[in-house]
Formats: structure tokens, C-alpha cells, sequence
């Protein structure tokens, strides 16, 4: 080895100091290596490790969580609509005509609500007929009266609807028309939701669109799904261009 200029030979005393030099583990007066976890080099290298493996972990748990309720949601049909106009996160969208099975709510399905919807499609109505379950649930609020509704599937008329047999579940068409519409994500809350209808009316306001009726919101994911993942959406009827 060189040292200064010179050729020294290597023995175990000139390698042992040259390796605490570069703060390695020392080398044995045998010869051998004595692996020392605790020195600078490798806690730096063994910290480097554990942040670039905790954002691997972190990043495929992001994908698997974004893919998973695209899955979800691609299980289910959802109401149909055209888009007339496109504005980042705004939307103004034409419906069709809906048929929906609707019921009175308290509090956003803790009041069983949920529950009656989902027991009428799945057979607690007359004829004991199974219906497909679709997105997005609407809720309402019209004055006093807070409702929440399950879209029927496509094509399927008021008069095609078996009769509820739960006296607190109606079936009803909604008429078509345009809407205009914010996506927003988070779980459902009033502050969200107060929220979400403020970025809209603003929306609405810069652009001379006049609401026509109430809020409508429109939640896409079960309520397990993190907030941050979830799809909600604010709408209201509109009369106004594109």
C-alpha cells in the first residue's frame, strides 16, 4: 500500500488504521473483519434505506388504493349524462330523465335510510324483485325535507318499478335537464359539503348560470373508502348555456 509517497507493506496494523480513517468497521489483528453496525457510514446508508423503502411501500399502496376504487366503481353502472362543457374540476352536464327510489332522511343513513334503499333492491318489494345497485346515491335537501335516492338502472320507467312494500320508500321520476357540477373528494360532512356548494354558486356566478332548484349530492364510494380516494359531487339544475 502507498502512505506519504511511499510503498509500505501491508500488514494488519497500516489496513486497521486506514479503514477508521474512512470510518469502516476496524479490520482484525487476525485479519479477519469485525462488522460494527453503529458506525457513521452505515447509519447514514441504513437510514437512506429505510426512507427510500417506507416511499416504495407508501407509493404502491397509493396505486393499489387508486386502482382499487376505480375497480369499485367500475363494478356498478352509473346515471347517464352528456358533458357540455368541461372546466377542471366543473362540469355542466345534461341528464336524461331518472327513475329513483327515494325515502326521508335524518342523518345521512344513520337513520336507516341506506338500509330501506338497499333492502328494496334487493328484494323487499312486490314481487320480491332483485335490482341492480348503480351510483351515484343522490341526497337532497329541499327546505325541510332531506331525502335520499337510488338511481334505477337505465331504460327502467316509473311504472317498471315493482311496488315498495316499506310505506317510507317512493318511487319517483326526476326530469331531465342540465346541471351544473363540481367533483370534490373528502368524507361526507356538512363542512364538505357547504364547502363544495360555495366553489360551485361561484362557479356558476363568474359564468351567468342561474340555480334552478336545490343541491343535489352525489356520492360514488362506500363509506370505507379513504376520504381522500372518494368521488362526491355537488349539483345543481341550471337553465344556461354552455
Amino acid at each position: 500500500m502507498q502512505r506519504d509517497g511511499k510503498f509500505l507493506p501491508l500488514t494488519p496494523d497500516l489496513a486497521r488504521q486506514d479503514i477508521e480513517t474512512i470510518g469502516v468497521a476496524p479490520y482484525a489483528a487476525s485479519g479477519g473483519w469485525r462488522g460494527v453496525d453503529s458506525s457513521p457510514v452505515l447509519r447514514r446508508l441504513s437510514a437512506m434505506s429505510t426512507v427510500v423503502l417506507g416511499s416504495l411501500i407508501l407509493i404502491i399502496a397509493l396505486g393499489l388504493g387508486v386502482s382499487g376504487c376505480k375497480s369499485l366503481r367500475s363494478g356498478y353502472k352509473s346515471a347517464p349524462y352528456q358533458v357540455a362543457r368541461s372546466d377542471g374540476r366543473f362540469e355542466l352536464r345534461d341528464y336524461p330523465s331518472l327513475t329513483v327510489v327515494e325515502t326521508p332522511m335524518v342523518r345521512a343513513g344513520a337513520d336507516g335510510s341506506f338500509s330501506r334503499l338497499f333492502r328494496f333492491i334487493t328484494g323487499n318489494n312486490d314481487g320480491s324483485r332483485k335490482i341492480s345497485m348503480t351510483t351515484p346515491v343522490f341526497m337532497s335537501d329541499a327546505g325541510q325535507e332531506r331525502t335520499m335516492a337510488f338511481v334505477m338502472p337505465a331504460g327502467m320507467k316509473p311504472g317498471e318499478v315493482p311496488r315498495p312494500v316499506d310505506g317510507a320508500v317512493a318511487v319517483r321520476e326526476l326530469p331531465a335537464g342540465r346541471f351544473a357540477v363540481l367533483r370534490f373528494s373528502g368524507a361526507r360532512s356538512a363542512a364538505n359539503e357547504d364547502g363544495a356548494l360555495r366553489e360551485l354558486r361561484s362557479w356558476m356566478v363568474a359564468r351567468g348560470l342561474e340555480p334552478v332548484s336545490g343541491p343535489v349530492y352525489a356520492y360514488f364510494d362506500p363509506p370505507w373508502i379513504p376520504g381522500f380516494l372518494r368521488r362526491n359531487e355537488v349539483m345543481q339544475r341550471t337553465t344556461g348555456a354552455p
